[in-house]
């Protein structure tokens, strides 16, 4: 057991390849990962960066793509990101994982897929995106409902297009606060799905961001129908160690970064509500 925890622990080399700025205060990176992850990733699944001398961060996986490239979307909010962020193409940084249960592929088969995603939400679902599009014979209808504050903070405006035109698939996007170019909704995501062609009894919802987003979006789910085990939530504050070790992100129960941190809703339902997760 110490030598599994030793090699789970112990971070691989990976070189920064390339680097997306996507709204202000975040980025996209695409790291060649030399060595250090112990399994293939999976959506919803995370890694920890470190840097050495500065920290280590726990960072969501939003793609895997061919010759080891991992892409991770990351938010600047602390030493680790503040100083990855000054960082450079060619860069060499230390990573470790993948860590967590992910979003449930398996149960997605022959089903319809709900997306519903606020802020940098949507980097944790990316990769169901991806997924969905390279096996769409696999799945059911798509439907995608995003939202931010503002237009310049949408994740991936680059990709929208893209995803418009994966087959049987439902694009929708709104704005708290629109500029004079926005055209889209105006309003919260949650406002989005009685706008949404949703077959509820076949579909599986798959939901990520703010935590006050999420509650209402759960109550605006239950509200056309949706049964708890139907919702599966992603909750990623407060994860550090990334194994269940420090307790820094326990839940009740659980901690977040080993039994999540994509959660079936009717098993975190009870420590959801509470006024601080």
């Amino acid at each position: 057991m110490q030598e599994i925890v030793r090699t789970r622990m112990a971070p691989g080399r990976a070189e920064i390849v390339k680097i997306i700025p996507e709204t202000p205060d975040t980025k996209t990176f695409y790291f060649k990962v030399h060595e250090g992850l112990v399994e293939a990733p999976k959506p919803g699944q995370f890694t920890e960066i470190y840097v050495p001398g500065v920290g280590e961060a726990p960072v969501s996986i939003c793609g895997l793509e061919g010759n080891g490239i991992l892409v991770q979307t990351v938010r600047s909010v602390g030493a680790l990101t503040d100083y990855l962020f000054k960082m450079h193409e060619g860069d060499l940084i230390g990573i470790r994982g993948p860590y967590g249960k992910g979003w449930p592929t398996e149960k997605l088969t022959g089903r319809d897929v709900l997306i519903v995603a606020g802020g940098i939400g949507l980097a944790p679902l990316r990769g169901i995106i991806l997924e969905v599009e390279k096996n769409r014979g696999k799945y059911g209808k798509l439907t995608i409902l995003y939202g931010a504050r503002t237009p310049s903070l949408l994740l991936y405006r680059y990709e929208f297009d893209r995803y418009r035109e994966i087959p049987n698939t439902e694009f929708l996007l709104t704005v708290d606060h629109p500029d004079e170019t926005w055209r889209d909704h105006v309003g919260v995501v949650t406002e989005l799905i009685p706008m949404a062609k949703i077959n509820v009894e076949k579909t599986i919802a798959l939901v990520c961001g703010p935590e006050i987003m999420m509650r209402f979006t759960v109550k605006a789910l239950e509200q056309i129908g949706f049964k708890e085990n139907q919702i599966y939530l992603s909750l990623e504050r407060r994860m550090k160690c990334g194994i269940g070790l420090c307790g820094h992100c326990q839940v009740g129960p659980y901690f977040v970064c080993r039994h999540g941190p994509v959660f079936p809703y009717w098993l975190i339902k009870k420590y959801f509500w509470v006024d601080e997760i």
